[in-house]
């Protein structure tokens, strides 16, 4: 019994640590279109996210618009973290230019050789 016992823990345990160590394939993830539907839901579309990397940060502006029309404009600093030959913007603290409004994402984009790619 004790070694059905640990071979279901290692087995259990192998599975785990196979999957935490796998690596996503950012190239593969798709291209960032010029807008997209936010992660919040909602109807809100994101425009003009063209996020740049400045040292150890990924940085852009983008609109927000509601279903009825209303665009808000924002402001999104991710943490830049080198990745498979390019950079992954991740952990993403956004805020309204009009400071009304401010949050996170879990939104991820991957930058390599000027392409951008989303997170799927």
């Amino acid at each position: 019994m004790r070694h059905v016992l640990m071979a279901a823990v290692a087995s259990a345990s192998f599975g785990l640590g196979g999957s935490l160590r796998a690596e996503e394939d950012y190239a593969s993830w798709p291209l960032l279109p010029p807008v997209f539907e936010s992660t919040g839901g909602g109807g809100i579309m994101i425009g003009e996210y063209e996020p740049v990397v400045i040292r150890a940060h990924c940085l852009t502006r983008f609109t927000a618009t509601e279903p009825n029309g209303t665009v808000h404009r924002n402001i999104i600093l991710f943490d830049a973290m080198p990745a498979q030959g390019g950079v992954l913007c991740t952990n993403g603290a956004w805020r309204s230019l009009d400071n009304d409004a401010e949050g996170t994402t879990p939104f991820r984009v991957y930058l390599r050789d000027g392409v951008r790619r989303r997170s799927p």
